[in-house]
């Protein structure tokens, strides 16, 4: 009813009064909290949503209108084979090296485009949890029994949280399945070669553009052989993917070509790697959506646009809150949020119950980057941190974060947001209890 509506506006106004009335601005710890939100907020501005973001958000745009929705339903949905569904789902973080953010643009694609909920969440957790780059930098730094409990943990998750969602709402799930199963057979509409070239060209620029420097001071070596040659490589595929917008969908290679000039020469000036970045998407979106031949390629930049207005307004929004609240750790930057430092340190000693849910509880909500979670927890475990606490923080942090959760509510509800956050938190728990004993 109306009145409704506008009690709970007055009830924002003046929780927000109050609220900026009683500000506790002489508190040194609020006014660090209020520089360790601005400062997280930038620092992910900077790195995250030009490089990591506006390519996913191409990607979910390929999945959303180049792979048909008979193939999405084939594959993922509620009545493909199930360990077909969940053995894609589950190890997609191989190639994929993204963080819990950079993730939820794919996962919403496939989900509306009618993926079952249990290899849907699979491929959600999977995405930042067996990225194969965080995985081997574990191993490295925090050592080989850490690395492998890791890989086997996110695998494990991976599949029994995603069976766990499918057996939780199973009713749902069946009534998805009686709709799905006469769904017609669509052919598609260009060769599954072409298709694929083209999502995985745009997944090796996201993969190589975000491509992490070794630690520790390595200087040979695969890994950092890559890093050195990281803007290379994504060069390299960005003219195949110059390639693929000629051949494959047939934009008209004078402007196709023109981008690509104007996006070359501006990546040899001397300016970050963001820029030419910029310069090419946003020369790519004028291309695709000014093109009258084929519908589908301005679908694509429309489509890729509603995932960025969905998405990344509640992704700033759960950052700054992360960052209020427990801090900005990123790089070599470490500045407490409101919680005390001291007050997280303290309660993830030992391997008691306690401090692995604790440890599963914090690592839920606090925002990581795709790789900076390893020297994080190296810097806690070097306070005394147990080791199992430590696994269970590395099996619930990568994947979640309360960013990831704004989102993942506005995919598929309140409800099943939470169930799937106590599922990672229980896993998390309990796994931190048995590495810890053993």
């Amino acid at each position: 009813m109306e009145w409704k509506k506008e009690i709970r506006i007055l009830f924002w106004m003046i929780a927000v009064f109050i609220a900026v009335y009683y500000m506790p601005l002489e508190s040194n710890r609020f006014r660090q909290a209020i520089d360790s939100t601005l400062d997280l907020t930038q620092w992910y501005a900077r790195e995250h949503v030009i490089l990591c973001l506006l390519p996913a958000f191409l990607i979910a745009g390929v999945i959303s209108v180049f792979i048909s929705q008979g193939s999405i339903i084939k594959y993922f949905g509620a009545n493909a084979e199930k360990w077909v569904a969940y053995t894609i789902a589950s190890v997609s973080g191989t190639i994929l090296a993204v963080c819990s953010c950079t993730i939820l643009p794919l996962f919403s694609s496939i989900y509306k485009r009618g993926a079952g909920l249990g290899p849907a969440i699979a491929f959600l957790y999977s995405g930042p949890a067996i990225n194969i780059l965080a995985i081997i930098l574990t191993a490295r730094i925090l050592g080989f029994e850490m690395g492998l409990a890791r890989v086997v943990g996110a695998v494990l998750f991976a599949v029994v949280i995603g069976s766990a969602m499918a057996l939780f709402y199973r009713k749902e799930e069946k009534a998805k399945k009686e709709q799905q199963i006469n769904f017609p057979s669509t052919p598609e509409k260009r060769p599954l070669w072409q298709t694929a070239f083209h999502f995985f060209t745009l997944v090796f620029i996201l993969v190589f553009a975000n491509w992490g420097k070794p630690d520790n001071g390595v200087t040979q070596g695969g890994w950092y052989w890559l890093w050195a040659n990281k803007w290379h490589l994504t060069s390299a595929f960005a003219l195949l993917l110059t390639f693929s917008l000629i051949y494959i969908l047939k934009l008209k290679w004078q402007y196709v070509s023109f981008v690509a000039l104007i996006t070359a020469i501006v990546a040899l000036l001397p300016v970050s790697p963001m820029v030419p970045m910029v310069v090419g998407i946003a020369g790519l979106s004028i291309i695709t959506l000014t093109d009258k031949n084929n519908p589908d390629n301005r679908e694509w930049t429309l489509s890729s646009w509603d995932f960025a207005k969905q998405i990344l307004p509640l992704l700033f929004l759960g950052v700054m809150i992360a960052g209020f609240l427990l801090g900005s750790t990123h790089d070599e930057t470490q500045i407490a949020g409101i919680i005390p430092e001291r007050w997280v340190k303290s309660f993830v000693g030992g391997n008691s119950i306690m401090s692995n849910i604790f440890a599963s509880v914090v690592g839920a909500f606090m925002y990581f980057a795709t790789l900076t979670e390893v020297p994080i927890l190296q810097g806690l475990m070097a306070s005394g941190m147990g080791k199992g606490p430590a696994l269970a923080l590395l099996l619930a942090g990568p994947s979640l974060s309360l960013p990831n959760m704004l989102v993942i509510r506005g995919v598929m509800g309140t409800q099943k947001t939470l169930v799937y956050v106590l599922l990672v938190i229980v896993m998390a728990t309990v796994s931190g209890l048995i590495f810890g004993a053993l």
